[in-house]
């Protein structure tokens, strides 16, 4: 198998676990996104796409915050 090839058989993998996952999860009540939630994703994809140019420092700190962000989320909601 050449390399395009393994990428893709990763790609259909990936895409069948998120299809299942989805399926699965449609039975549960969905919960609306918290704002510090919404705040790290914002986040998150500033990153990725300030990680497409050429300022990587400010790509990578964008990313973390979303991370950090994130995971203090978690944890907050963890307590409740």
């Amino acid at each position: 198998m050449s390399t395009s090839q393994i990428y893709i058989l990763i790609s259909i993998i990936t895409l069948a676990i998120i299809a299942v996952v989805v399926i699965l999860r449609r039975k549960k009540e969905q919960k609306p996104l918290s704002k510090l939630a919404a705040l790290a994703f914002l986040l998150v994809l500033a990153g990725i796409f300030f990680g497409a140019r050429d300022d990587q420092l400010i790509a990578y700190s964008l990313l973390g915050a979303g991370v950090i962000l994130a995971f203090i989320d978690i944890v907050k909601k963890s307590k409740k």
